[in-house]
Order: C-alpha cells, then structure tokens, then sequence
C-alpha cells in the first residue's frame, strides 16, 4: 500500500506540469555517448513516448558522429575535423545521409514503434524539414575555411512537423539538410535542434548530454547548478567553467531563448528517465537555462 500511495504521489506532482506543458513543443536534442548505450535510448524513447500520450509535441533530433567515424573507418576513408566540424564532401556525405537518415533513425522508429507509440523520419533523404545554406567560417587569418558539404539550418516546415504531431506521431529528424536546390547539407545536431525549437516556439529544448549539467566545479559532483540564467552563462563562458564541447550546447541554448524558447535544459542522457524527472518534477535532475 504505501509503494501505492508514494506512485500516487509521483503522478499528482507530474499533473501540473502535465496540464501546464500541454499541446506545447518540447525539442530533445539526442546524440553524443547517450546515443551509444541501447538502454539509455530505450529510456529516452519510453519517456518521449509518454509525453506525447499526455498531451506535448515531442520532437526528435539526432546526431551519431561516433557511427559516422566507424562507418568512414570501414570504408577506408579518415574522418577530418575542421574547426570541430566534420569535413564533408560527397562521397562523406552519402555516408553522413545513410548512418543518420537512414541506420539511426530507422532504429529509432523501430523502438518507438516497438514500445507502443507511432513516429515519422522528417529529415535526410526523402522528406525533409530542415531547410541550410553553407556553412562558412573562417581561420585566424580571416580566410574562408573549406568545410564541404556542410550547412547551417535556416528554415524550418513547420507546417510538416505540425502536421505529424496532429496525426499523433513523433518527428525523428536526423541532422541532415537539404538546401535551396534540394541537395543534401550535413549539419551539427545541436544547433539544428536550435533552429528547430526556435521556429517552433518550443516550450523547451532539452538537450541530452553524457554528463548531469553543467558544475561550478567538475571536480564536485555537489556543485551541479540547477538553474541558470543567460548573464551568468556568459560569465561562466569567460571564466572558463563553461569550455570545450558544452560552449556549443550553451551558445545554441541562448540563442534559443532569445528567440522565445521559454526553457533549455541539459540533462544526463544516460540516467533513466532524466527527461521525465527534469520535466515533470518539482526539482529536475539537470542544468534549466532560462533568460
């Protein structure tokens, strides 16, 4: 009875986030180590599952640069990075479209399928969401850097993500895009997801890391800082407690926000059900970056 009582108690908590989040977007950004632990991604698509039974938009957007690296290496070609992004030209980028558009995704659709819900691939080849135009970025000497067949997400069909929503399916949108002329543009994951939750004025976009949040100090498992705003971002930015590849994930959180996207959170992908615990409870298990 008292195992009853403690579930009861965990749904009435869950109840006004429930009503409060309803018919509102949530984007999950998932990639990285999470990605590459089948129990995490189990969990995760459990907890996508429930919210749209319950009344969100949940919408997917994955990476897979780790699956991407393997099927390069098998197939004799070495993976390039400039300026932390995958250097991209056509014979990379068919294999960029098939492990995320086709292997990973489809995985995805599998188990969400699997598990009871319904869901629909709405990027990379095929059908297509994300509309990018070319990525430039340029050296320390101001010259354009050569980086292939990569884009940045500029438009999103907002129109085609609504309707699968209202058709009770889940969007998995792999971090391909096409371009103005239809042909295909590999993009980074996390700001595609970005792009999405801004042009969707999502409630939230919740980012799946392989670490809990964001610390005052890496060294302390105590010092997970559950809430920040945009100021104290870009102070821990400059301090250097925010480095290396969370500067991304914040960088694409705050310019989410200050396109409307009211929260963005970073949480633990391979922790449980940290999606539903960081949404649905009081407390929350990660990082809420708000403005």
């Amino acid at each position: 009875m008292d195992d009853a009582i403690r579930k009861a108690s965990v749904l009435i908590e869950a109840l006004g986030w429930i009503r409060q989040f309803r018919d509102r977007y949530v984007v999950i950004k998932l990639g990285g180590s999470a990605l590459e632990v089948p129990e995490s991604v189990n969990s995760l698509l459990t907890d996508v599952i429930f919210m749209e039974a319950v009344g969100m938009k949940p919408v997917l957007v994955h990476g897979g640069g780790k699956s991407i690296s393997r099927a390069m290496a098998e197939a004799g070609i070495e993976s390039r990075f400039v300026q932390g992004r995958r250097y991209t030209d056509e014979e990379a980028l068919h294999i960029v479209s098939r492990v995320l558009g086709e292997e990973i995704a489809g995985a995805l659709i599998d188990e969400i399928t699997r598990q009871g819900g319904r869901a629909v691939r709405l990027a990379g080849p095929g059908p297509n969401c994300l509309v990018a135009e070319p990525l430039t970025l340029e050296d320390e000497d101001g010259q354009v850097v050569e980086l292939g067949r990569v884009g940045q997400v500029v438009e999103v069909d907002v129109e085609m993500i609504a309707g699968a929503c209202a058709e009770k399916k889940i969007p998995v949108l792999p971090s391909v895009a096409r371009d103005r002329d239809g042909e295909l543009l590999n993009v980074n994951a996390d700001t595609a997801a970005a792009a999405v939750a801004r042009m969707l004025g999502a409630e939230k976009l919740v980012f799946l890391s392989d670490v809990p949040g964001i610390y005052a100090d890496r060294e302390d498992p105590g010092s997970l800082l559950g809430h920040l705003n945009m100021s104290a971002c870009h102070d821990l930015i400059s301090e250097g407690v925010i480095d290396s590849g969370m500067v991304p994930k914040v960088d694409a959180a705050l310019e989410a926000l200050r396109a409307g996207v009211q929260k963005v959170h970073i949480v633990d992908g391979r922790m449980a059900h940290s999606v539903l615990l960081e949404i649905y409870s009081d407390t929350g298990v990660g990082t809420e970056i708000v403005l």
